[in-house]
């Protein structure tokens, strides 16, 4: 009896954060993207694809927290605790604000160059043929409509 006590000791703050993490994050997200002017359903799909809300992420490249920043991206755009949520989020949404002045605003060359990188993206637009390029880009793109077509519904009653 005594084990499962210290058990659920160990478990219950893990589910704690676990409800208070993902609120903030939606908060950050909301934020930052109104003040970036980039849809927030853009941002919220990427986090999906990229670490799906996990603030601890860490990929094999060595791309970091929810929007998965490499480190001089993160430090680029300002986040200089990339696991740090709003940092990572106002870093990822500035980077992703820049991707759309420079790609015009076309959603498919902003995920393809947030995945791929945008000199690369640059040179070859839409004539990107990577296959990782391409499901990554269908993936966030499907994340993007899902969250679209989520907010545009009126709420139930």
């Amino acid at each position: 009896m005594k084990w499962l006590l210290s058990l659920m000791l160990l478990i219950l703050p893990g589910i704690a954060r676990a409800e208070i993490t993902p609120s903030i994050a939606e908060r950050c997200v909301q934020s930052y993207a109104m003040r970036y002017r980039v849809p927030p359903e853009l941002i919220a799909a990427l986090i999906d694809v990229e670490s799906r809300w996990n603030p601890h992420a860490v990929s094999n490249k060595g791309a970091m927290g929810l929007m998965q920043l490499m480190p001089a991206t993160a430090r680029r755009f300002g986040a200089f605790e990339p696991f740090d949520i709003e940092q990572n989020i106002a870093a990822g949404t500035r980077y992703v604000t820049t991707l759309m002045w420079e790609f015009h605003g076309d959603l498919r060359l902003v995920a393809a160059a947030y995945y791929a990188g945008d000199r690369w993206v640059g040179q070859q637009q839409l004539n990107y043929r990577n296959p990782d390029v391409l499901a990554y880009v269908q993936a966030v793109r499907r994340q993007y409509l899902i969250r679209k077509y989520a907010a545009a519904r009126p709420p139930r009653r």
